[in-house]
Protein backbone atom coordinates (compact mmCIF):
# COMPACT_ATOMS: atom_id res chain seq x y z
CA UNK A 1 0.00 0.00 0.00
CA UNK A 2 1.22 3.58 -0.53
CA UNK A 3 -0.08 6.88 0.81
CA UNK A 4 1.39 10.05 -0.52
CA UNK A 5 1.24 12.99 1.86
CA UNK A 6 1.73 16.06 0.47
CA UNK A 7 3.33 19.08 1.37
CA UNK A 8 4.66 22.35 0.71
CA UNK A 9 7.40 22.42 2.87
CA UNK A 10 10.28 20.92 0.89
CA UNK A 11 12.57 18.11 2.22
CA UNK A 12 14.67 19.82 4.87
CA UNK A 13 11.20 21.25 6.77
CA UNK A 14 9.50 17.98 6.33
CA UNK A 15 11.98 15.65 7.54
CA UNK A 16 12.92 18.04 10.49
CA UNK A 17 9.18 17.86 11.82
CA UNK A 18 9.24 13.75 11.24
CA UNK A 19 11.97 13.71 13.15
CA UNK A 20 10.69 15.91 15.97
CA UNK A 21 7.10 14.20 15.96
CA UNK A 22 8.23 10.77 15.14
CA UNK A 23 7.59 9.39 18.28
CA UNK A 24 3.67 9.99 18.16
CA UNK A 25 3.24 7.08 15.29
CA UNK A 26 2.13 5.06 17.56
CA UNK A 27 -0.95 7.29 18.20
CA UNK A 28 -1.25 7.26 14.13
CA UNK A 29 -3.26 3.31 14.77
CA UNK A 30 -6.85 3.31 16.54
CA UNK A 31 -6.31 1.35 19.98
CA UNK A 32 -2.43 2.76 19.93
CA UNK A 33 0.48 0.45 18.58
CA UNK A 34 4.09 -0.25 19.58
CA UNK A 35 6.76 1.65 17.10
CA UNK A 36 10.32 1.41 16.38
CA UNK A 37 11.88 4.35 14.51
CA UNK A 38 14.92 4.49 12.51
CA UNK A 39 16.68 6.74 10.22
CA UNK A 40 18.60 4.37 7.96
CA UNK A 41 19.09 7.87 5.38
CA UNK A 42 18.42 11.41 5.42
CA UNK A 43 15.43 10.87 3.50
CA UNK A 44 14.26 7.31 4.38
CA UNK A 45 12.18 6.93 7.55
CA UNK A 46 11.38 2.90 8.25
CA UNK A 47 9.02 1.86 11.07
CA UNK A 48 8.54 -1.49 12.61
CA UNK A 49 4.61 -1.38 13.49
CA UNK A 50 3.22 -3.64 16.28
CA UNK A 51 -0.23 -3.51 16.70
CA UNK A 52 -3.07 -6.19 16.62
CA UNK A 53 -1.03 -8.53 17.22
CA UNK A 54 0.36 -8.10 13.66
CA UNK A 55 3.96 -6.61 12.47
CA UNK A 56 3.90 -3.96 9.81
CA UNK A 57 6.97 -2.97 8.62
CA UNK A 58 6.84 0.83 6.70
CA UNK A 59 9.02 2.54 4.88
CA UNK A 60 8.46 6.45 4.38
CA UNK A 61 10.71 8.57 1.91
CA UNK A 62 10.69 12.54 1.92
CA UNK A 63 10.34 14.14 -1.46
CA UNK A 64 10.12 17.58 -1.97
CA UNK A 65 6.48 17.74 -2.40
CA UNK A 66 5.50 14.88 -0.52
CA UNK A 67 6.33 12.04 1.95
CA UNK A 68 5.27 8.55 0.93
CA UNK A 69 4.31 5.72 3.47
CA UNK A 70 4.80 2.36 2.27
CA UNK A 71 3.79 -0.40 3.33
CA UNK A 72 2.56 -4.24 3.22
CA UNK A 73 0.10 -4.84 5.15
CA UNK A 74 -0.36 -8.72 6.30
CA UNK A 75 -3.03 -10.81 5.09
CA UNK A 76 -5.20 -10.70 8.55
CA UNK A 77 -5.12 -7.14 8.30
CA UNK A 78 -5.85 -6.66 4.65
CA UNK A 79 -9.45 -6.22 5.31
CA UNK A 80 -8.96 -2.79 7.23
CA UNK A 81 -6.57 -1.42 4.49
CA UNK A 82 -9.41 1.24 3.62
CA UNK A 83 -9.11 2.15 7.11
CA UNK A 84 -5.50 2.13 7.58
CA UNK A 85 -4.70 4.10 4.82
CA UNK A 86 -6.93 6.96 5.63
CA UNK A 87 -5.77 7.11 8.95
CA UNK A 88 -2.12 7.32 7.66
CA UNK A 89 -3.81 10.20 5.64
CA UNK A 90 -5.13 12.22 8.73
CA UNK A 91 -2.33 11.52 11.04
CA UNK A 92 0.62 11.79 8.52
CA UNK A 93 -0.43 15.58 8.11
CA UNK A 94 -0.68 16.01 11.70
CA UNK A 95 2.50 14.69 11.95
CA UNK A 96 3.88 17.66 9.25
CA UNK A 97 1.94 20.73 11.10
Amino acid sequence: MRVPIPHKLGKDEARRRLKEKGGEAGKMFPGGADVAIDWPSEDRMTMQVSAMGQQVSTLVDIEDEAIIFQLDLPPALSFVEPMIRGVIAEKGQKLLK
